[in-house]
């Protein structure tokens, strides 16, 4: 991706993923909006590998350590085995240490000079306001953080509906639990929806579910779950023909 000027983590990037109830699908009959985007946010919209996931990382350490009085140490090797059993270190630390999601995602999301660290590119705006069809913002960070970025690149008014992941009841993607509810609440069927997404294991839900599946990677290779690949988000219009 090439961004310019400066994923919300859960835990440490895996394949995971966990085991969901699933809501009911769209009833049959119902004419669903055609073409829907499902746009993740972090590494998709924008970059943030390069200050917000670093932050992120440390912030979710100290979190873990202060509350669980355990060191650094332990606290990693709880992250990664959390991440590997359930696909989030949050839900982890919600089943086996009774965190409040509300007070660790508050804790672990302060950035005080965020304008600052966002990077997105250049035409983003443009780019989406060009792009036929519905748009949804799909993301495991919590709602303040979404709406905080999506107002500083300045593209809030291009998206009809915000999931983040207190609107998901706490279980974030790969959990199939996100993917339906939105297709539930939306009135949406799967074989209309395009996830844009960074995360392969996001994407191998969604195609498991049906929809098309776009992944932003400067990667070469393209894996049968990703129907487009693209290194820059800018260059989704000039793809439509392929989804």
């Amino acid at each position: 991706m090439k961004f310019y000027g400066s994923r919300s983590a859960l835990g440490p990037p895996s394949a995971a993923q966990t085991t969901s109830t699933r809501p009911t699908l769209p009833a049959a009959g119902r004419q669903p909006a055609k073409r829907t985007w499902l746009f993740d946010l972090d590494n998709t919209l924008h970059d943030a590998n390069a200050h917000i996931f670093p932050h992120m990382h440390r912030a979710m350490m100290a979190y873990i350590c202060h509350h669980l009085q355990i060191d650094e140490a332990e606290a990693t090797h709880l992250r990664q085995h959390y991440w590997k059993r359930y696909g989030a270190t949050l839900l982890g630390l919600m089943r086996h240490h009774g965190t409040n999601p509300h007070h660790f995602l508050h804790h672990t999301h302060q950035f005080p000079e965020l304008e600052r660290i966002v990077i997105a590119e250049r035409g983003l705006k443009a780019m989406l306001h060009r792009l036929p069809g519905r748009k949804i913002i799909f993301s495991n960070a919590p709602q303040k953080y979404v709406r905080d970025i999506l107002q500083i690149v300045g593209i809030q008014h291009c998206f009809d509906a915000i999931y983040s992941v207190e609107r998901i009841r706490f279980r974030p993607k790969p959990d199939h639990f996100g993917f339906l509810r939105i297709l539930r609440n939306e009135r949406l069927r799967p074989c209309d929806c395009i996830m844009v997404e960074d995360t392969q294991a996001n994407l191998k839900t969604a195609k498991r579910l049906g929809m098309k599946t776009v992944w932003v990677s400067a990667l070469t290779r393209q894996p049968p779950h990703v129907d487009v690949k693209i290194s820059s988000i800018l260059e989704l219009p000039a793809r439509l023909a392929q989804l």
